[in-house]
């Protein structure tokens, strides 16, 4: 799959490597922002920086049952790039669409897997990045004028899993989806798996025909969104014989109009919105359990909200593959779980589908002018810039659409910042606040009561602060920042050059 092994490797003692721009990671952003940068600034010099043994990000460490997308495709997909499979696609369809990617703009040769960053320097006075490289052979040196942090946000290594008491009691076998063992025995297994989000949702249909029975312990419900794995209006476009790239903007565009149109009625109108959610999931099992185990106590979109393909979730539950409790941990048996309400779960296997760690910059150890980088004293420009940490832009897509569109976005905006940087003859770019900004409110990344999954709260503390006018924060709002990005006044007195 990949080009790592045809790639040149720095001895060493080798002299240090020196690339106009670096991209950190060759996940869905990385691969985009080379593109980017291949066709918008022709010439740069750059390198893509990759931890991992191939390109792939998430789709190449998740190696669950089942693992697919809970983005449509249409919206995930680069917008260069026309998707012609389902809407909710597999890693492997995922894979091979970003390897197309790499081939079709000959971007394998920017990029270096096995380098793991582990130090990043800014000098004011070189206007250079100094980074040190883990490689294959070695510590490696780069510097580089620009950097391009597209690591994503969560550690790959090891998912999270709470500390439960009684845990080294347990006999059985505990997995997390994010380090899945290959050689897994799940025939004839009682199997829980706990968590109640997107992996969760997708595991226990999958592993349901493998396993004796599968329960899926949830300590609260979540939304989903039970339906075909299809667009109807991308299938009548083909049998029209639209050209595919026609297809993928006319879909792309009704899809992004259908999901703002239904965040607004989440926000607008609660109540008719959860209705419709609960409805499609009551198409496939019985109101009363519909009300017990998938009916959340908070409105739509304060977490993410998951496509469940074919309703397979639901279908396993209705067919006695699977079950769903809603209850607590108590405590972890030597045979399974004890639950508050004094039901025990006896499990061969538990599997702990409890979401991520926050992985703030890539956990690379940043300084700036000798002074190490405390990363939540800054301040964020726009999501993607930040006080006091020059030549840098981070990608952190939406939470509440698909991750891609924004990645594509920042995409054209460091492109267009490094042509107005080269125009104007200068070498340093920061974001500052401006005059009229310095008695604005400043507050955490995200409002918790606007957007609130665990994994975010348990890193809240890590992140940069937000101020309360849109420039000075991650708004999430795709339908207004497509119109906004744009139009960012680069001579704002919000950027500093020098």
């Amino acid at each position: 799959m990949s080009e790592a092994a045809t790639l040149p490797k720095t001895a060493p003692g080798a002299a240090t490597q020196h690339f106009d721009v670096i991209i950190v990671g060759a996940g869905i952003s990385g691969v985009g922002g080379a593109y980017h940068l291949t066709t918008q600034r022709p010439g740069t010099r750059f390198v893509v920086l990759e931890a991992l043994e191939d390109f792939g990000g998430t789709w190449l460490t998740h190696t669950y049952p089942g693992i697919r997308s809970d983005s449509d495709l249409y919206t995930f997909g680069y917008r260069f790039k026309p998707w012609v499979g389902p809407p909710i696609a597999t890693a492997a369809e995922i894979l091979d669409y970003m390897g197309e990617v790499i081939a079709e703009n000959d971007l394998a040769r920017h990029i270096r897997y096995r380098r793991r960053i582990t130090a990043a320097r800014w000098s004011s006075r070189d206007k250079l990045w100094t980074l040190d490289v883990s490689g294959p052979d070695g510590v490696e040196t780069y510097t580089t004028n620009f950097l391009w942090m597209c690591q994503g946000y969560y550690r790959h290594g090891l998912g999270h899993t709470p500390d439960w008491p009684g845990m080294a009691d347990y006999k059985g076998q505990l997995v997390h989806p994010q380090t899945w063992p290959d050689d897994i025995d799940l025939k004839g297994k009682q199997v829980v798996v706990i968590g109640s989000g997107a992996t969760a949702a997708t595991l226990v249909p999958n592993i349901a025909g493998d396993c004796a029975h599968v329960t899926l312990l949830q300590r609260s419900p979540t939304y989903f969104v039970p339906g075909r794995n299809a667009n109807d209006l991308a299938d009548t476009l083909r049998q029209l014989e639209v050209d595919e790239t026609w297809i993928h903007e006319i879909v792309r565009r009704k899809a992004l109009f259908d999901q703002h149109d239904f965040t607004r009625r989440c926000l607008e109108d609660t109540e008719a919105a959860t209705a419709e959610l609960l409805e499609g999931v009551k198409a496939f099992l019985p109101p009363e359990i519909v009300e017990k185990h998938f009916t959340p106590r908070y409105r739509p979109w304060r977490q993410r909200i998951a496509f469940v393909p074919e309703g397979d979730l639901f279908q396993g539950i209705a067919s006695g593959k699977a079950s769903v409790v809603t209850d607590e941990i108590e405590r972890f048996t030597e045979t399974g779980l004890l639950l508050k309400s004094g039901q025990r779960l006896d499990a061969d296997i538990i599997v702990t589908a409890t979401g991520f760690d926050l992985c703030v910059l890539g956990d690379i150890a940043f300084e700036v002018d000798g002074a190490p980088l405390d990363f939540s004293r800054t301040v964020t420009y726009r999501g993607m810039m930040f006080t006091g940490l020059p030549n840098l832009v981070w990608v952190f897509g939406y939470f509440r659409a698909s991750w891609t569109l924004r990645a594509d976005m920042i995409g054209d905006f460091v492109c267009r910042l490094l042509a107005h940087m080269e125009k104007k003859g200068v070498r340093q770019v920061e974001v500052a606040l401006r005059p009229e900004d310095r008695d604005m409110k400043l507050g955490g990344w995200i409002d918790p009561e606007d957007f609130n999954p665990g994994y975010l709260m348990r890193g809240l503390h890590l992140l940069p602060q937000a101020g309360d006018k849109p420039e000075w924060r991650h708004t999430q709002d795709y339908w207004n920042e497509k119109d906004a990005f744009p139009r960012i006044d680069l001579d704002d007195p919000a950027f500093r050059y020098s």
